[in-house]
């Protein structure tokens, strides 16, 4: 019996820790914040981030997400999440420069510089802080988003997004249930993997991944099991189905994007015209 006793504790305390790891903790304010955000009703996003951290104001988890809702915003706004943008590399390397709005881009910058200062307080303290360090993932990913989407400047944001990555590897090895941060492990690849073999071959002598189907697993798993970027990851899985030719599944993924998110334009183009090639075949380009 003593035995058995001396066993069944240790194994007790494991389950427990176990448990404590099996998830990150999904926040409803915040979650529902992100809801808004996809379905294009930004101006309720700002509010709901807004008295979140109102409630929080330790959390770097408020301001960077309420960032996220003003780069969003932009990206509506200027038409840049069109998938012809990511499909055909030849628009994507002529896409005209943009005229991005200044008093977006200091309260996107003004959200960041509160998470950056509530990030590296939590780390100075608790380097291995998980929902602090899933908290630098997303500033580090919406400031590689700006300046490349927005600012044309992609020299500068491969070396944000290769920072992102390397702290969502730290991120997963402290807590591997945090599904959302694969994002930028697939983002890294996947979109590193479409490069020419020169540009892949100098860009891993810098340092950065670009295994093709490390990032397509990595952004399935934030697209299955994610949380607040799920429906991100799923949009970047329909459009390398659409690289790949597959339009079926870049459909069925629309699809369910568009139930989810029925406010949201982007989904409904995208379905409409990708309809039309369904119906007619692809139109020739110039």
């Amino acid at each position: 019996m003593t035995r058995f006793l001396l066993f069944s504790i240790p194994l007790n305390i494991a389950l427990v820790a176990a448990s404590l790891l099996a998830s990150p903790s999904i926040d409803p304010g915040i979650e529902r914040g992100y809801h808004e955000m996809y379905d294009l009703n930004f101006d309720q996003a700002h509010r709901t981030f807004a008295q979140w951290e109102l409630a929080h104001p330790a959390d770097p988890l408020g301001p960077a997400s309420n960032a996220a809702a003003y780069l969003f915003a932009e990206f509506d706004r200027l038409n840049i999440l069109q998938s012809e943008l990511f499909v055909e590399d030849g628009l994507f390397r002529k896409r005209p420069k943009v005229a991005p709005d200044l008093a977006v881009r200091l309260a996107f910058d003004n959200e960041l510089a509160k998470a950056d200062k509530l990030i590296d307080d939590i780390l100075s303290r608790s380097p291995e802080q998980a929902d602090a360090l899933f908290a630098k993932i997303l500033a580090l990913g919406l400031r590689a988003d700006y300046t490349a989407l927005i600012e044309k400047r992609d020299l500068d944001a491969l070396k944000i997004i290769k920072s992102s990555r390397s702290t969502a590897e730290k991120l997963l090895n402290i807590d591997p249930s945090y599904y959302d941060a694969h994002l930028a492990i697939g983002v890294e690849n996947y979109l590193f993997s479409l490069k020419a073999m020169p540009i892949r071959w100098l860009l891993q002598m810098g340092g950065a991944q670009t295994d093709r189907d490390r990032g397509l697993e990595s952004l399935r798993l934030t697209a299955e099991k994610g949380n607040y970027l799920k429906p991100y990851a799923r949009l970047l899985l329909a459009v390398a189905a659409l690289r790949n030719k597959d339009r079926a599944q870049a459909r069925e993924i629309l699809d369910g994007l568009a139930r989810e998110f029925p406010h949201n334009r982007l989904y409904t183009e995208e379905l409409a015209k990708l309809r039309q090639t369904m119906i007619s075949g692809p139109s020739p380009r110039s």
